[in-house]
């Protein structure tokens, strides 16, 4: 490897950035200790691997966002780790560069058919690496923000804008799948349907922006009260929402919707036009594996969750009605 002469280092935009992980395969230890010289002088933060299998298990186990592999290693080569690296689940994309004593075009396109971005000639030019993997950096960076774009898209698609929940076409199709899971693994499954009572008088004494503050705080509440990562909840339309209980029985949905229920009434809602008190009426509906799960539906699980809103309306509102899947 030619002697270190100052080389260009990380583009600024990177200072602000995560300090970026670059591992390094590389089976001769004089080279690898070069290399890394000379990438950590460029800001990289680097973690070495001795040969290929190495470097993979590293990569599966960790993150890192740019690979610099040698071809010629012993056991699994370079071209190997790359086309193993591609048929990996990783969490993000990995920019591979691939390090070759071989100028011939067969040996290039040998290179990017197993999977690297791009290939760096032997004997290596500090400057040249560098420029290399700060392009691959930037790729790296590029990548991310697509996918979190894409990800910010995929949330609106299915976010109830007014209140943060899930919406009506996210209900509709993944109490589907919630059905489809329970049935599969004998599992229970309980739907919580919730009006907030008289909710039209709020509108019309108060204002619909005083009504919105309202949707939002009995959401806060109601999220208080159910399990982070598995219970959601959904707008339905208006001030209805329905809140799906994966794995809850019929008892422990119905003693959910009382908390609700309980907690709501219990503290006014503070608004812009002072505090408001607010109550709820709900109905509950469950699927067991005791239960004709076979042809039960998501859509008559909403059905009977609906009928238990019902009752409890007609009973005089503000309570927990329940209904057997």
């Amino acid at each position: 490897m030619a002697a270190l002469n100052q080389p260009q280092g990380l583009p600024q935009h990177a200072a602000a950035d995560t300090q970026p992980r670059l591992l390094l395969a590389e089976d001769s230890p004089i080279e690898r200790e070069l290399l890394q010289q000379c990438l950590q002088q460029g800001g990289y933060s680097v973690v070495c691997a001795a040969d290929g299998l190495e470097a993979l298990q590293m990569i599966v186990r960790e993150g890192f966002h740019i690979l610099l592999t040698d071809w010629e290693m012993p056991g699994m080569d370079g071209a190997a780790l790359c086309r193993r690296v591609r048929e990996a689940e990783l969490p993000g994309y990995l920019y591979i560069l691939l390090l070759t004593g071989h100028g011939s075009s067969d040996h290039v396109v040998d290179a990017l058919g197993s999977g690297a971005d791009n290939f760096i000639r032997k004997p290596v030019d500090p400057a040249e690496l560098l420029a290399h993997v700060n392009a691959g950096w930037r790729i790296v960076q590029l990548e991310r923000s697509l996918r979190m774009a894409n990800e910010q898209i995929r949330r609106l698609t299915v976010t109830d804008s007014l209140v943060g929940t899930f919406n009506r076409r996210h209900l509709d199709d993944e109490l589907v799948n919630e059905v489809e899971r329970a049935r599969r693994y004998g599992h229970c499954l309980s739907a919580v349907m919730a009006d907030l009572d008289r909710f039209k008088d709020i509108n019309d004494r108060y204002g619909h922006s005083v009504g919105d503050e309202v949707l939002r705080e009995f959401v806060c509440r109601a999220r208080l009260l159910i399990r982070q990562g598995s219970d959601w909840i959904a707008r339905f339309g208006g001030e209805e929402f329905v809140i799906v209980l994966p794995e809850t029985p019929l008892s422990g949905a119905t003693a959910t919707a009382e908390k609700i229920r309980a907690i709501l009434q219990a503290t006014p809602i503070a608004t812009s036009a002072g505090p408001l008190k607010i109550s709820a009426s709900f109905g509950v509906a469950a699927l067991t594996p005791s239960s004709d799960s076979t042809t039960l539906s998501s859509a008559a699980l909403l059905r009977r969750a609906d009928e238990a809103l019902y009752r409890s309306k007609l009973a005089g509102r503000n309570r927990v009605m329940h209904m057997d899947a």
